[in-house]
Order: structure tokens, then sequence, then C-alpha cells
């Protein structure tokens, strides 16, 4: 087995039918030497980056954001810097929530007194290093949420690189009563990323796309898939609960806030 190989089968089993998906999106973004860097097992990176997070931030909904909630792999750098440059108060969370707290909060105005650079800001590494750690309930009520994507369909159909952080993430922030209505949730692709609408099964505890910006155009979804209204505790992985040092005890709280 090839080096990449093994680094996909990291995530493969927990949503079988995406797996093939996901390896020919990988291979599609190498075959038209579009990668950034090297694409499996990961959220790819991809030519074009600045270009699709331009298209995203001419958008109105970016224009009238104050909170944005961004993933934090290298293809989204460009969107959380703009996010930064247009003033915003940026949410970015450790990768793959492997700390005792989930996120971190950068804001603008805080990171050019203490003459930090927004490039720096910017990146997974920084953002840990410099952003004010943050857990759920303490984060402000998002207007923009970025999510990372393998594969979308102009539908809104998405599928991360597997591991089921996004879904996650987004179930806690509506039991936690952080997606108000008019909240958008979008990704940057390439377009060799935007595949056919049947080659992605949105699943109930599944969070749709409102908005996709390739470097080529801006797809509004009117997506059909209905959003979830929480966690789908019954499909967090085990290991998840092992690896995240603060899920379990997020999920007992909210499973007692219900009970009162």
């Amino acid at each position: 087995m090839s080096y990449h190989h093994e680094e996909a089968a990291r995530w493969q089993g927990r949503h079988s039918g995406k797996d093939q998906l996901r390896e020919d999106v990988w291979q599609q973004l190498i075959d038209h030497h579009v990668n950034v860097g090297p694409v499996f097992s990961r959220i790819p990176n991809f030519v074009g980056a600045d270009v699709a997070a331009q298209k995203l931030s001419q958008q109105a909904f970016w224009t009238d954001a104050r909170i944005v909630k961004c993933n934090p792999d290298p293809p989204q750098i460009p969107v959380r810097l703009r996010a930064l440059y247009d003033g915003k108060i940026l949410y970015t969370p450790v990768p793959e929530l492997v700390k005792g707290f989930p996120f971190v909060r950068l804001d603008p105005e805080e990171l050019k007194r203490d003459d930090i650079s927004f490039e720096l800001a910017a990146t997974s590494q920084g953002a840990v290093q410099v952003g004010k750690p943050v857990h759920f309930e303490e984060m402000e009520p998002m207007d923009v949420i970025v999510v990372g994507c393998v594969a979308v369909t102009a539908q809104g159909g998405r599928t991360g690189k597997g591991g089921g952080f996004a879904d996650l993430e987004l179930g806690i922030f509506r039991e936690l009563g952080k997606v108000p209505a008019h909240a958008q949730i979008v990704t940057t692709v390439h377009e060799v990323q935007v595949v056919d609408n049947d080659r992605i099964e949105m699943l109930a505890h599944d969070s749709a796309l409102d908005w996709i910006a390739t470097p080529e155009r801006i797809i509004q979804t009117h997506s059909p898939f209905p959003q979830p209204s929480g966690v789908a505790w019954d499909v967090v992985q085990d290991d998840q609960i092992r690896d995240i040092p603060f899920l379990l005890d997020l999920k007992h709280r909210l499973v007692a806030s219900k009970a009162h």
C-alpha cells in the first residue's frame, strides 16, 4: 500500500459509501495538477484558494457578518485572513479538537493592538498560539460558518475527510443556540471537488451547505436537505469520545441541561 493510501485509510469505514468518492476527488486534484501539497486524508489545499476566498467575501452575507467561524485547514487560510482584514471576530477550532479547549477567538483589533500579524493568526498553529482559548458555551452566535470539504454538490451536499468533526461541531453549535436562522454554512473548494448530486448521500446528522465558492464561480445551493437540530450522539464514534478531551464532559452537560 502506498503512503497516501495508508493516510487515506485513517478515516475509512466511518461512512463507507463516501470513501471511494474521497479517493476519486483527491486523485482528480493530483491528475489535474491543481493540488497544493499532499491531499490524501485531509481537507485538500488547491490552486486558486485565494480567488475562491475573494469570491466568498464579495457576497452580501459576508459583508454583513460580524462573527465568522472557520475550519483550521490550509485551503481556508485565505478565508481566515480575509475575515481578519475585514474586521470580523474569527473563531477557529484546534485541529482535530485534541486540546482541552475546542476553539480560539481572534479579534483583529486586539491582534493589531498587540502587533500580531494577521498572516500568523490565520495559520492553524498561529491561531492556537495567539488566539484566546474558548469553550463552546463562551462563543457568540455565528453569522458565517465555514467548513472544510473534500467533495461537494451544487445542492449543498458535502463530505469532509471522514473524521466527522464538522458535523459534530455544527451539532454542538445548534444544541447551544449558536446557529441563528440567518447563519450561512459555506465552503471554498476547487471546481474538481464539485461532483454530481447523486454522488453524496446526505444523512440525517449531516449539515448541508448554503454557499460554495470555487475559483471560477459562486454557487448558492438552495439546498433541499433539512438541517439537523443538534448532536446525533448515536453516531459519534468511540474514538472521538476517547480522543477529544472535552467531549464526554460536554455531552454530560448538554444531556443534563435537556433534562431540566
